[in-house]
């Protein structure tokens, strides 16, 4: 069960607290904790009525309509979603429901948090809802964690590896990762590590590509042999795994030129890089000083020089490049 649903609110025999506040701006995570409470509904009556309104539908009156006692005392589940969109006069309905909630009734506020509505969200609080907190993931290693939370929940184990690899090739999307998750989990019987994540999505050439150049700057030689030879195993062009190299390298030269003392946000403008980015090439640019990134932007531009034809053999020029690049971090 997500985070908070049980919490204060929620009643002892398994029925849905009577107001449930969903806070964040992760859509997956919303949906889930919506879903959770009409499941947890249905189970205790199959017949529950849902009702799920966008913001600018509840007018002054609609909540009490839909709350209102029914003639047959039938179970509902109201949701409203963009809560904190909701005009002032409704905003007051909600408030002066809050505080005498009907039985029978399920209500839930999907409430992106922040300053917009916080008296709403602070109302709800006080009011002892259960809140279930559905933040934007825009870390790497919350996105890990997320995949590792998913293949647990799925009754199934993967390694750091796998994780992190997933991660890789999927991207930020929590619903791709989420459907990767399961069918990795309905598919394989073994263990789930990053061999077979390699096997189902490192054929994306920009995640295969970008999977060896983060494992030759972070000085993983065999681990990144090992992904480049993926990579061409399954098609990836060798121009893409240079470009890759160029990027990682270039990224940690970029950030050791950095001004220090700068806050995140600011450093990430410095940098041209999304905030998530900084993070991770902070992590891989330990180990490095100025002479090992020439060295290794010399070797990535030998690579460059023999993949588009100037030399014999690309394979053997990017192997080189990545070894090279591994040992330049020492």
């Amino acid at each position: 069960m997500l985070g908070g649903m049980a919490g204060r609110g929620s009643g002892s025999t398994g029925q849905p607290a009577a107001v449930t506040l969903a806070v964040g701006q992760e859509e997956l995570l919303l949906d889930r904790a919506v879903r959770e409470v009409v499941d947890a509904a249905k189970a205790t009556d199959p017949d529950t009525d849902v009702r799920e309104l966008a913001a600018p539908e509840l007018r002054p009156g609609t909540l009490a309509e839909l709350t209102s006692p029914s003639l047959f005392a039938e179970r509902k589940v109201v949701v409203v979603r963009a809560a904190q969109d909701l005009a002032a006069d409704t905003v007051k309905d909600v408030k002066d429901y809050l505080a005498a909630p009907a039985e029978e009734i399920s209500l839930v506020l999907v409430h992106a948090g922040g300053a917009k509505g916080k008296g709403l969200l602070d109302a709800a609080r006080k009011a002892g809802a259960a809140e279930v907190a559905c933040p934007k993931m825009t870390k790497p290693a919350d996105r890990v964690a997320f995949t590792r939370g998913e293949f647990r929940a799925l009754g199934r184990s993967a390694t750091p590896g796998a994780c992190q690899a997933l991660v890789d090739a999927i991207g930020a999307d929590l619903r791709e990762l989420a459907s990767a998750c399961a069918q990795l989990a309905a598919d394989i019987e073994g263990a789930i590590d990053e061999a077979v994540v390699g096997r189902y999505y490192t054929g994306r050439a920009e995640a295969s590509s970008f999977t060896v150049a983060d494992r030759a700057v972070e000085g993983r030689t065999a681990e990144a042999l090992e992904a480049l030879r993926w990579a061409l195993a399954t098609g990836v062009a060798p121009v893409l795994v240079t470009s890759a190299l160029a990027q990682g390298v270039r990224a940690i030269g970029k950030l050791a030129s950095a001004p220090g003392g700068m806050r995140p946000g600011d450093l990430a403008r410095e940098l041209g890089m999304p905030p998530w980015k900084v993070d991770r090439v902070r992590q891989q640019a330990r180990g490095w000083s100025a002479d090992g990134v020439a060295v290794a932007l010399r070797a990535v531009a030998d690579a460059d020089a023999a993949v588009k034809g100037g030399g014999y053999d690309p394979a053997y020029a990017l192997e080189h490049a990545v070894i090279t690049i591994a040992h330049a971090r020492r």
